[in-house]
């Protein structure tokens, strides 16, 4: 790796650890703590690639693009942010940075994509000024995980397309959401945003009614595997005659549509003309280390909208962290509403969460055929998993991971239905009970003892 690398961070550790490593691997780099010096080291020409935090003690590294943009076309930008929503992606691709990392970002990826900003010279577009955006505080994409920031990533990328948007996940994922945020964010923001269930396209005027209220702007076909043929034909038939200034298109299904299609229950032409670019939401058990973040989001939320003032114990937060969570994002909005309301203190304890939790299912939602190997529902999902990362590779370490997704549940399912009975379980598993107690203290695990009542 060659060039000269402008480091801005207000983080000491991040700018020596970035030094460091870009030192080592053969780059020349300039490292401040300050906005106002990385922009005097622009204009004076320094610097092949810019690597910056977003909030720096003078300024902020976002707004500071356009600037950057126009002093020195073509320089790229790489930003890294501790700010983990869908808003800050968003906004890095809508101010042209060349590519975007939340924090803590792997060291060894950030290296792969300094190399391949400084090997590429960026292609500068022109673009017309935008009117200021809203936080988007009420939009609830809120994720740290390598999976969540993989789809932040792709939704900046597609926003501005016309390339329609097939967006797949099971229910409560937050599917209508990334529609309304590709909208809401996109240049159709200022035109409609129209939802179209099964019903709206019946009768003879239904299609051209729902053209004629989305005009320039979003049409989103929810939930489009419900849809019978009838309204598939439909959907086809319009979209066939659609001219220009054409409605952006996107659908939203919690059912694989390929095995719809397979089956003979999906038409396979709809598929193709509504898949331009899938994204996939992940469910809350695949990001589990997002569910304190939204936790805590909604928390916030009730506390603006309520008046009060909530915090869960460290205890209670680990059983939300645990939950399966069947009912995802929505079920977990739902509970801490619930939990604020009924709770008499400030302090949310486990009793609590325990006694909302234990009314609601705590089986997973089943997808696909009941009867499915275990071995292709983890292949299906893992195989989501890479494709998650548009191409590129996952962060290094997915066998470690992967073993602790499939370990973890094992376990603590296996010691639940042994009531906690260590020795039991340990059989049970077909373990040495030592290399159980090993993983019970490595993987974190909560071991309650208690009568079994069968």
């Amino acid at each position: 790796m060659d060039g000269t690398v402008l480091v801005a961070d207000d983080d000491r550790t991040i700018r020596t650890v970035l030094t460091q490593a870009l030192t080592r691997a053969g780059c020349k780099v300039h490292a401040t703590s300050s906005l106002m010096t990385l922009m005097r080291w622009v204009e004076e020409g320094k610097g092949d690639l810019v690597i910056s935090d977003v909030v720096m003690p003078d300024g902020n590294g976002l707004e500071a693009l356009p600037r950057i943009s126009k002093e020195r076309p073509g320089l790229p930008v790489i930003v890294i942010s501790a700010q983990n929503t869908i808003m800050t992606a968003i906004q890095a691709a809508e101010a042209e940075a060349y590519d975007y990392l939340p924090k803590p970002f792997d060291l060894p990826d950030l290296m792969k994509r300094a190399a391949r900003a400084l090997e590429t010279k960026r292609r500068v577009v022109p673009r017309k000024p935008d009117a200021p955006r809203e936080a988007g505080e009420d939009l609830p994409l809120v994720g740290r995980t390598a999976q969540m920031q993989a789809l932040y990533r792709l939704v900046a990328r597609v926003m501005n397309t016309d390339l329609a948007v097939l967006i797949t996940g099971e229910s409560g994922t937050g599917k209508s959401l990334i529609a309304r945020a590709i909208h809401d964010f996109s240049d159709r923001r200022s035109q409609p945003f129209v939802v179209v269930s099964g019903t709206d396209l019946a009768g003879i005027d239904g299609p051209s009614s729902v053209l004629a209220k989305a005009r320039g702007g979003s049409i989103v076909f929810d939930e489009v595997s419900d849809y019978d043929d009838d309204q598939q034909a439909r959907i086809v038939r319009m979209l066939d005659s659609l001219g220009d200034h054409a409605p952006r298109v996107m659908a939203t299904s919690q059912m694989d549509l390929t095995s719809r299609i397979e089956a003979g229950t999906f038409r396979r032409d709809l598929f193709y003309r509504l898949g331009g670019v899938t994204l996939s939401v992940p469910g809350l058990r695949e990001r589990v280390d997002d569910i304190p973040l939204l936790a805590d989001h909604f928390l916030a939320r009730c506390d603006r909208e309520l008046g009060t003032r909530r915090h869960f114990s460290p205890e209670a937060l680990e059983l939300v962290r645990a939950y399966s969570w069947p009912g995802n994002v929505r079920q977990l909005e739902n509970t801490v509403r619930r939990l604020v309301v009924t709770s008499p203190e400030e302090e949310i304890t486990r009793t609590e969460v325990e006694s909302v939790l234990g009314s609601q299912p705590t089986m997973e939602p089943m997808r696909g055929s009941e009867t499915e190997k275990l071995s292709a529902s983890v292949a299906r999902h893992l195989k989501r998993y890479f494709d998650l990362h548009g191409g590129a590779l996952p962060p290094p370490g997915v066998y470690q991971r992967v073993l602790r997704e499939v370990e973890m549940p094992l376990i603590e399912i296996a010691l639940d239905a042994t009531a906690g009975n260590q020795a039991r379980c340990a059989d049970l598993l077909g373990i040495n009970r030592n290399t159980l107690r090993k993983k019970i203290t490595d993987l974190d695990i909560r071991v309650t003892r208690r009568r079994k009542l069968m």
